[in-house]
């Protein structure tokens, strides 16, 4: 059976003093309301409906990948309002799932949990009891522990703002019920606004089950109101994917200096340094080392690889047994075959490093294609671009390239040769040969240094 599952993401979030949407701020690299709505899909059966308002153009582009019904609300006036607005694309069995754009970290075991429970006559409500429930509305039970209805904090007696049970507002709903519900609806209230929390008191009525299921953790079910809370909830997902890491059998130095953000996953024995960076999908294999303040973004690193600190990783591919830094930076499409080695202040760009070659210290190597055994000495620069196009440098097995050299593309230096220190290549250089490129050196006696004026 479809069951349908409704986002709310139409408010501006003022208080977050922000030029965009709230829901687009992100938490661990992702859109809050994409980290919803990808939790959210993991439910079998599930149409997706989406309710926006404020840049809801912006929001509905970045969320364009998981086919959710775009729903408008341009004038917000409550959550039952939103549920209003997407009665007509609800099925006329199954159920309803409530979920808000801004409430980020909750759980997948959390929603399956509630969605077993659902039947044509029960209503699921996700509570938490918190010791200061001040701003939520209050879950009201009678003799029997029935709950019977949610209060707003602005409505609540005396007695009810005592109440510690509190409602998340994620609540699974009966559509045969819930049409109904909907259209009962009113804004008689303090807000002035249609509360869909008001549909539990319906329920009870109605002699609707109404069951209570709550969350793992408070932090599972907060929102994010201001980037005060942002930042609480960004710590909170870090520390989690921290323990999962370490769980992994991975050794983070300080688990409160690493930050993912996105998807890492780890092999036996990695060691992760402090103030380490992981974005977009990154792969470490077994016994990986990483320096402290590396930053890896989409790349996968082979077994046993060392990266020394302050290195810079990026869409590149990693051989096993590789060396890499300190303060070095692999550009998109670098690609290293087994034990190659980029040293100290050395940058790649598009190019395949061949097994057992070392770019060692200062040098640029980019749009190349570099065998086996290769040695690239310091300052060693691969010219790859004439302002207009960009030209490839092959450097084949068993050359040895001497320090502060130029080698022009498209260029080709063939197996064995030798590029003596300083010398500027813009022709092929043969196998074995040694090619030597230097302005005649001049002398000038008695020359006069120049002197402070």
């Amino acid at each position: 059976m479809t069951q349908d599952i409704v986002i709310l993401a139409a408010g501006k979030g003022s208080r977050m003093k922000s030029a965009f949407s709230k829901v687009l701020h992100k938490i661990g690299g992702v859109a809050m309301v994409k980290r919803v709505l990808t939790t959210a899909k993991t439910l079998p059966d599930s149409q997706l409906h989406l309710v926006v308002g404020h840049q809801g153009e912006q929001v509905a582009a970045e969320c364009q990948d998981f086919s959710a019904n775009v729903v408008w609300q341009n004038d917000p006036q409550g959550t039952g309002d939103a549920l209003r607005r997407v009665a007509p694309f609800l099925g006329k069995e199954g159920s309803t799932l409530t979920l808000y754009g801004d409430v980020p970290l909750i759980r997948a075991s959390t929603l399956a949990k509630m969605t077993s429970l659902s039947t044509p006559n029960t209503l699921v409500l996700l509570t938490i009891c918190l010791d200061n429930p001040t701003g939520y509305g209050r879950i009201v039970r009678n003799e029997q522990g029935a709950v019977t209805a949610i209060v707003e904090q602005k409505d609540a007696t005396e007695s009810q703002l005592a109440i510690t049970e509190v409602n998340t507002g994620i609540l699974l709903a009966p559509n045969v019920h819930l049409q109904t519900w909907l259209s009962s609806l009113t804004n008689n209230n303090a807000q002035g606004e249609y509360y869909l929390t008001d549909v539990i008191a319906m329920a009870a009525r109605d002699g609707v089950d109404i069951v209570t299921v709550n969350p793992e953790n408070e932090a599972e079910v907060a929102g994010v109101n201001d980037r005060v809370q942002l930042a609480a909830l960004e710590r909170e997902l870090q520390h989690q994917q921290a323990v999962h890491l370490m769980q992994n059998g991975a050794t983070l130095m300080d688990p409160a200096r690493v930050d993912v953000r996105g998807e890492l996953t780890t092999g036996c024995d990695v060691v992760i340094d402090v103030n380490c960076v992981f974005e977009g999908k990154v792969v470490l294999g077994d016994n990986v080392h990483i320096g402290p303040n590396c930053h890896l973004v989409n790349c996968t690193i082979g077994d046993n690889t060392v990266i020394k600190n302050n290195s810079l990783i990026e869409d590149s591919l990693v051989a096993e047994s590789c060396d890499i830094g300190p303060f070095a930076r692999l550009r998109p499409g670098t690609q290293l075959a087994k034990k190659a080695k980029i040293g100290n202040f050395v940058e790649t760009k598009k190019a395949i490093i061949g097994e057992g070659s070392k770019v060692n210290h200062l040098s640029y190597i980019g749009d190349t294609k570099m065998g086996a055994n290769v040695n690239v000495g310091a300052g060693t620069i691969t010219c790859n671009y004439d302002g207009v196009n960009k030209y490839i440098t092959q450097i084949d097995d068993n050359v040895f390239v001497g320090s502060n050299s130029s080698l022009v593309a498209p260029v080709h230096v063939s197996q064995g040769a030798t590029i003596a220190a300083g010398s500027t290549i813009t022709k092929q250089v043969g196998e074995n040969q040694l090619a030597f490129a230097r302005a005649r050196q001049t002398h000038k006696d008695n020359w006069p240094r120049p002197t402070k004026k």
